[in-house]
Order: C-alpha cells, then structure tokens, then sequence
C-alpha cells in the first residue's frame, strides 16, 4: 500500500463517500494548515427522475435524470423482493443524463441503482419504475355493424390489462346521438336521423390505470330505408 493511500484510508469520510488526500511533498503526514495541500474529492452520484416511468415486458429505453454520472455507468433495476435486472444497454449522454434499455418479464415496481466506474453508486429512494401490460383489445378492429336511421345502438368495444381499463373516442366520431360509455365500452343512444346512409369511422383508446394505451379503429354504418317508392306497371 502507497503512502498516499494510507492517508487517504485516514482521512475517508464514509457518510459523504468523499476521500480527502493531503500530501507535503515530503510522504509524511502534513498539518492540516500546511502549505501545499491538494484536496481531491469523489462524489456519489444521485438518481431525480425516471422517463417513461411506465414500460411493458418488451425491451424499452428509459432516460434516467440525475447528478454526477460518468462514462461508463452500470445501471441496474431492483425488484421489490430483492431481484436484480442489470440493463441490457446503457447510453451515458451527460453528467446529469443517461438511457438504459431494458427487458424485463415480471410486472410490478422497481428500484433504480446506478455505479459510476469509480465505484461509488445510488439507488432511487422510491420504485421510480413500473413494469405493466399495456391494454390488449378483444374486439377486433373494423365495421362494429349497421343500424337504421333514428333507431336505438347497441354496440360494444372491450379490451382488457393488468388494471382496469377506460374508453373514449379519440377521434373520428360516433353516429349522432350515440356516445360511448367510458366504463363498459358499450356504444348506445338514438341516432339522430340521417338523411342517407353514412359510414362513420372513429377511433376508440383502451387506457388503463398505468397510463398506457392502446388505439383501435372501428366504423358503424346507418342506413336509410326507401319511403314513397315508385309503382311500376
């Protein structure tokens, strides 16, 4: 072991992980108002924010925002049980700034650690991260059916998650008089009395408790029936 070690294990402060080393010149240990000294600090670094905070099971990159990250930091995932999900890429973009991309197959909450190569790391206070699945819709995309001007709907849209799921129409739009029911995705109302027979497309999102969502286009058809036909002799 160097001298300049064994001052430094002397002077090591471990609750702010800075490592103070002060030399003379001459090897031996100086007065603390000597001349000449050098200070050279180490500093943990710090984890603020996670972007998107929300991933599914499928490999994603998520940016990490924070303070006194270097090149070459590891990152790594904690499941509240303990488990560890080391990134399977890591990008360091900056000082404040790093992209890790992960895969990871098990839904719920976790942890987010970080290690400089030096050695010194921090992990999130609170599970910054959730893992979730997104919403899957059960009803397939496309017409949903027809119905006759001025008559009563009733259609339904259904999509299902780890959570429970919420509907809206995001655009296009529902015949008129018809609205869709955030709850049960059931589609009801009277239609407003079309003149001819009009398609309508819309769009409909599944949202779940999470957040994520999932987008599904459909259509429904109102007819108009033949009144005053001609009689032909």
């Amino acid at each position: 072991m160097t001298r300049a070690k064994e001052i430094a294990d002397i002077f090591k402060d471990a609750n702010t992980a800075n490592e103070f080393v002060q030399l003379d010149g001459t090897g031996a240990l100086p007065a603390v108002s000597g001349a000449n000294l050098t200070n050279v600090a180490e500093t943990k670094p710090a984890i603020t924010s996670v972007s998107p905070d929300t991933i599914t099971n499928s490999q994603t990159s998520i940016t990490i925002t924070g303070t006194d990250f270097v090149n070459g930091i590891n990152v790594e995932a904690i499941a509240t049980n303990g488990a560890i999900i080391q990134a399977d890429t890591v990008t360091f973009n900056s000082a404040t700034s790093v992209s890790a991309a992960f895969t990871i197959t098990t839904d719920g909450t976790y942890y987010l650690r970080v290690e400089n190569p030096n050695g010194l790391a921090a992990r999130s206070s609170t599970a910054l991260l959730t893992v979730s699945d997104a919403p899957t819709w059960s009803t397939a995309a496309g017409s949903l059916g027809s119905m006759a001007a001025g008559g009563s709907a009733s259609f339904t849209v259904a999509a299902t998650s780890d959570s429970t799921v919420s509907y809206s129409v995001t655009s296009g739009a529902l015949p008129g008089g018809l609205s869709l029911n955030s709850s049960t995705g059931a589609i009801t109302g009277t239609e407003s009395g079309a003149t001819a027979e009009t398609t309508y497309n819309f769009t409909a999102t599944a949202t779940d408790q999470e957040s994520q969502t999932a987008d599904r286009a459909f259509s429904i058809t109102v007819t108009v029936g033949i009144n005053n036909g001609g009689q032909f002799n």
